[in-house]
């Protein structure tokens, strides 16, 4: 008996969470919607993923790119990874590839409004990093500071 009341406790906490984040984010129309919910979900997948932000600040930066070219601006990928991720921006409609006909073909890349208007919106997270950055470092530097001393103490 004791460990179902402890149960429904914490699923009355769990709920009452829910209600408070639910209250603090703005509501949309589409919230309700899975099929747009499933959609977020996944562009914020595939933008966490650290390749597509540096292949989008690449082409924002730098326009029409060539495959070879992009992979040095990028820096550090693997050419199986970049590949894999300008066909998944491709699909996305984020860039556009172009293929030239000639010996070795000529392959190059280029944001669409719609890539470009995505960079637009995640510029916020930069912004934020650089403003907030040096605040990052000190929480990590008073955290590290913690977890030794916590160690010591055993």
């Amino acid at each position: 008996m004791a460990k179902t009341m402890v149960e429904a406790q914490s699923k009355s906490k769990k709920s009452a969470a829910k209600e408070i984040a639910a209250k603090r984010r703005p509501s949309y129309p589409a919230e309700n919607d899975p099929k747009v919910e499933a959609l977020v979900r996944e562009i914020i997948a595939r933008v966490a993923d650290k390749w597509t932000m540096l292949v989008l600040e690449v082409l924002e930066e730098h326009g029409v790119v060539r495959f070879t070219r992009l992979g040095e601006l990028v820096g550090g990928v693997s050419q199986k990874m970049l590949t894999k991720t300008v066909r998944q921006m491709e699909r996305d409609g984020l860039v556009t590839r172009t293929v030239h006909p000639v010996i070795p073909p000529r392959v190059e890349y280029q944001l669409t409004e719609l890539g470009s208007s995505l960079g637009e919106a995640f510029c916020g997270v930069w912004i934020w990093a650089e403003t907030h950055g040096q605040e990052i470092e000190r929480a990590r530097i008073a955290f590290e500071k913690n977890e030794v001393e916590r160690r010591d103490s055993f």
